[in-house]
């Protein structure tokens, strides 16, 4: 094979690969394709259902009119129809309530599921207890095939046995009868563990008459979330489905708009997370994989989502068995962390890296020790702010002591600009970074102070609305500290503010924008650009915008910082700093020569060097 050969295929090869790469499918296409892949298997379902049930009515027809007859051969077409599982086809569905210390489980006998789960301890926004999910639409089941026909558990009536209850148990269990066997669904609700429930299935004898295509059971969970927030864009932005790769890290699907995915690795549990409370189930062996779906609703609508996952669980007909746990109870870290996994507290978002390292063991420990001595949480707000502006209070004064130095240097600053037109901006720099030199100041010291303390700032960012502990608790005219503070609900919404006028989020934007006036005091220039000044004072603004929908807990913590800062900052200036002390000593520097380090020794000595050659 000649060159023009090779180079023709290998030409005829790329163009293959390009085409195939411009023309495969988008997202979208994708997502697009499965829409219709899903829609096509609805109307296959609906039009096999149509023909079984006109099956069923030709069958009764062609029955004789007396009741005895009718009734058994009513009895006849149903055993023909559906087998072993006759007589579970249809019933009434019966429900039983099992309360325990904290909870009410309502358990029904259609589908043999957890009907509603009911937290007594807490209330929601209404003041009625937080009932977590509840209706007909929840579904917790799987499909399998008997006598050539798929059926799904949600659909069949399952017969309660008598409960079992002992001093720290109660179980009660649902069973179906297949012939010799049974499927038999058992939950276990512990006295010891308030929020816990154990759950298992069990298989007897079923080898012979039920059938899955392998060797594993799809189970199809899912639920309709309720609004239980005053905030319900709150509650939104941190809902979701959270789940756990096997013995790895923790993923999520976001509560506010409508995703799916599909998951092809194991998993351990999977949680259908709200903002404070959450329903997780925990397999004792890992989920094969799971397909996850979430549908949000609109504002008006009474329900929060629609949250749904297919979960794969490895299973054997035969005599074969499954066990779970189930965690109905609120998202507080404490109680998360008991559950035995720490990945668990990945449900609360304290956010990454050090700010979710500050949350985990200095934040959240210090608050749960003042919670132990104080019944005030606006109290403990107070005390918890107090101790961290104690412990950066080195950083606010080195901060203020390099401002301060700014400040004494800028008459000399403003000769330099003067003396220096504003086109000669590398010569205005590079005079002006000489007199820094000089004097000793630098002018990034006080911008070192302020990045060592942005990391606590923004955990409390993130721990604030996210505290569980906060949930409901008021202080002073704010009647729960996890959502905003309205002393003035308004006939209408304001673009990107909202319709309500927050107080404490009002006040901490007039702090700053003090704190900013007396910043800017320290450093503003009389060559200060026009705008600049404006630009420090728009930040206030937007955090009235930004936070007027937020936790009025975070807005307090903000607030109550910041005017410490500010106080800090007048005490500072009026009994530690002496700028006339200052200013004589950064003249002294000035009068000192100035000691070259070796790296611009070696740079002097280069360009020496450099100009001997040319000349």
């Amino acid at each position: 094979m000649d060159k023009k050969s090779i180079t023709g295929l290998v030409l005829i090869f790329l163009i293959l690969i390009g085409f195939y790469w411009i023309n495969q499918p988008s997202e979208a296409d994708k997502l697009r394709w499965q829409a219709y892949h899903d829609s096509l298997q609805r109307v296959e379902a609906l039009r096999l259902d149509s023909i079984n049930r006109a099956q069923a009515s030709q069958a009764a027809a062609s029955l004789p009119d007396t009741a005895t007859a009718d009734s058994a051969a009513q009895a006849a077409a149903m055993n023909a129809r559906y087998g072993l599982l006759a007589s579970s086809v249809e019933g009434r569905e019966e429900c039983t309530s099992v309360e325990t210390a904290n909870a009410i489980f309502t358990f029904s006998s259609r589908g043999a599921r957890i009907r509603s789960v009911t937290l007594k301890d807490f209330n929601d926004a209404q003041g009625r207890p937080v009932v977590l999910f509840d209706g007909s639409r929840n579904e917790f089941g799987f499909t399998f095939v008997h006598n050539n026909r798929a059926f799904n558990t949600n659909d069949l009536y399952f017969r309660q046995l008598p409960a079992a209850v002992t001093d720290t148990t109660t179980t009660v269990i649902f069973s179906l009868p297949v012939g010799d066997g049974s499927l038999d669904y058992v939950y276990t609700l512990r006295n010891d563990s308030c929020y816990l429930v154990d759950f298992g299935i069990r298989a007897r004898n079923l080898g012979n008459s039920l059938s899955i295509n392998s060797s594993a059971i799809d189970i199809n969970w899912v639920v309709d979330m309720l609004p239980l927030e005053k905030a319900r864009q709150l509650e939104v932005q941190n809902s979701g489905i959270f789940y756990r790769f096997h013995q790895a890290d923790v993923e999520s699907i976001s509560g506010k708009g409508d995703f799916d995915d599909e998951i092809r690795q194991k998993i351990d549990w999977i949680a259908f997370k709200g903002q404070f409370f959450s329903s997780i189930l925990i397999a004792d062996e890992s989920f094969g994989g799971a397909s996850l779906r979430s549908i949000s609703y609109s504002e008006t609508d009474t329900l929060l989502s629609r949250v749904s996952a297919k979960l794969g669980v490895p299973f054997n007909f035969d005599n074969g068995s499954a066990d779970f746990h189930f965690y109905f109870g609120p998202n507080k870290y404490s109680y998360l962390k008991s559950l035995g996994d720490a990945e668990y507290t990945e449900l609360i978002p304290l956010g990454w890296g050090i700010f979710g390292w500050l949350n985990r063991w200095v934040i959240i420990p210090v608050f749960d020790y003042l919670e132990q001595h104080i019944a005030s949480y606006g109290l403990i707000i107070l005390l918890l702010t107090l101790l961290i502006k104690l412990v950066l209070f080195p950083f606010t004064y080195g901060s203020y002591k390099s401002s301060a130095k700014m400040k004494v240097l800028r008459p000399q600053i403003d000769e330099i600009n003067a003396r220096i037109p504003a086109e000669k901006a590398m010569e205005r720099q590079q005079a002006t970074m000489n007199l820094y030199k000089k004097a000793g100041v630098s002018p990034l010291g006080g911008c070192l102070p302020m990045l060592l303390q942005m990391p606590i700032l923004l955990a409390a960012f993130r721990f604030f609305p996210a505290s569980f502990e906060l949930r409901q608790k008021g202080f002073l005219w704010a009647d729960d500290l996890s959502t905003y503070d309205s002393i003035l609900d308004l006939p209408f919404s304001i673009p990107f503010y909202g319709d309500h006028v927050s107080l404490f989020c009002l006040l901490m934007s007039l702090i700053n924008t003090a704190y900013t006036k007396l910043n800017s005091e320290m450093t503003q220039s009389s060559q200060q650009m026009p705008g600049m000044k404006v630009m420090m004072y728009m930040m206030p603004v937007i955090f009235l915008f930004f936070f007027n929908g937020y936790a009025s807990g975070l807005c307090y913590y903000y607030f109550i910082s910041t005017l410490i800062t500010v106080a800090q900052t007048v005490i500072i200036r009026k009994f530690f700093i002496d700028e006339e002390a200052i200013l004589a000593k950064l003249k002294a520097n000035q009068k000192k020569p100035v000691r070259k380090s070796k790296w611009a020794q070696r740079i002097e000595e280069m360009a020496r060097q450099q100009q001997q050659r040319r000349r």
